[in-house]
């Protein structure tokens, strides 16, 4: 039986690598992997090279010819670019269509949301979908719970710090509205069930691995570490402040990471923490096929698991090439804006903090 061709765009990122995981632990697939011919030799390429991906080399932004060539053959394209890059994947799909691919995959992977202005970041990875079902190229939409390993809070006595990337001492609303949380090594081994099954073909599909709320994450981090954890309760209307300051701030300016990186992140939390968009029962009434219906079987990645390993210090953290040390953590006292979304993942600056002042 021959093997499934998959094309993977941006292996090398937390995502990527997370589904480049799933694939390669799978002998069903036969694992490709698209790169601009000045990243084949970073480490993440390189490591999984060794483990039996392909390269090929081509750049988005080069011309549709030379997409096309590179797509000669695969099955599945599965696209997983960064935010500022989601128009890219429209030559992208383009190609694919002429080299008859017959499902892509586009860049997804984030919360639930209704298109159509609450999260730009959603409304992004919308017009790029629209372009694929105008092509008539056969699809699968996946998106995923918020992940594990960006849900909790940190401890007083640092001993999480090293798998975070800053404090995250905030709780948006009152703190009781669910959400799906998913860990990102689940990711991939999602995306492997996915591809091969044609029920999900031109569908959209919610993998989550479990509906918690922030307080319940506070609580159940409390219990396994035996320490009091302090609660920054981030007001409603806060977040509409943060939302509309950020949404102005980047109207000039979309794609400038300044602008749009701090207009996301606040758009999440408006979404997740007081819309509570980021659930099954809303991914069923959007018209979702949800993961674990069609996979009773699939044993995820348990969060209480996950929680006593960030403890005992065994967790592995994400963006460690944005890491906040601990003293950088500890050089500012808790307030809204060094506690915000956009410093957990990315240092404090001050253009970042003034999108928060009022």
């Amino acid at each position: 039986m021959s093997k499934t061709k998959v094309l993977l765009v941006g292996a090398a990122g937390e995502t990527g690598g997370s589904i480049a995981n799933g694939l390669l632990e799978n002998p069903i697939f036969e694992l490709y992997a698209l790169v601009r011919p000045r990243s084949v030799q970073k480490p993440a390429i390189v490591s999984l090279q060794d483990r039996g991906m392909q390269i090929r080399r081509c750049d988005l932004k080069g011309p549709e010819e030379s997409l096309t060539e590179a797509l000669e053959g695969i099955d599945v394209v599965i696209s997983c670019v960064g935010p500022a890059e989601q128009q890219d994947q429209i030559p992208l799909a383009k190609a694919a269509k002429r080299a008859g691919v017959k499902r892509f995959v586009p860049c997804g992977f984030i919360t639930v949301a209704p298109p159509g202005g609450i999260m730009w970041l959603r409304d992004e990875k919308e017009t790029v979908y629209n372009h694929v079902k105008q092509l008539r190229l056969p699809y699968t939409i996946i998106d995923v719970g918020w992940w594990y390993q960006l849900s909790y809070p940190r401890l007083e006595s640092g001993r999480a710090d090293y798998a975070m990337t800053s404090a995250n001492n905030e709780i948006v609303g009152d703190g009781n509205t669910p959400m799906g949380l998913t860990d990102l090594r689940d990711i991939g081994r999602y995306v492997a069930r996915i591809i091969d099954d044609e029920r999900t073909l031109n569908k959209m599909v919610y993998a989550y691995n479990t509906v918690k709320t922030q307080n319940e994450i506070y609580d159940l981090l409390e219990e396994i570490s035996e320490e009091k954890i302090q609660r920054n309760y981030i007001p409603e209307e806060s977040v509409y402040t943060r939302v509309l300051a950020a949404r102005q701030s980047s109207e000039t300016y979309p794609f400038d990471p300044v602008k749009f990186i701090p207009r996301y992140l606040a758009e999440y939390q408006l979404s997740w923490g007081i819309r509570g968009d980021n659930t099954p029962e809303n991914a069923k009434y959007l018209g979702y096929l949800i993961a674990k219906d069609l996979y009773p079987d699939f044993r995820p990645v348990d969060f209480r698991d996950y929680l006593e390993t960030v403890v005992r210090g065994t967790a592995k953290g994400v963006y460690t090439d944005r890491m906040v040390s601990k003293v950088h953590q500890r050089a500012f006292p808790r307030t809204e804006s060094t506690d915000s979304l956009y410093t957990r993942i990315f240092p404090r600056t001050e253009s970042s903090d003034s999108l928060y002042m009022r």
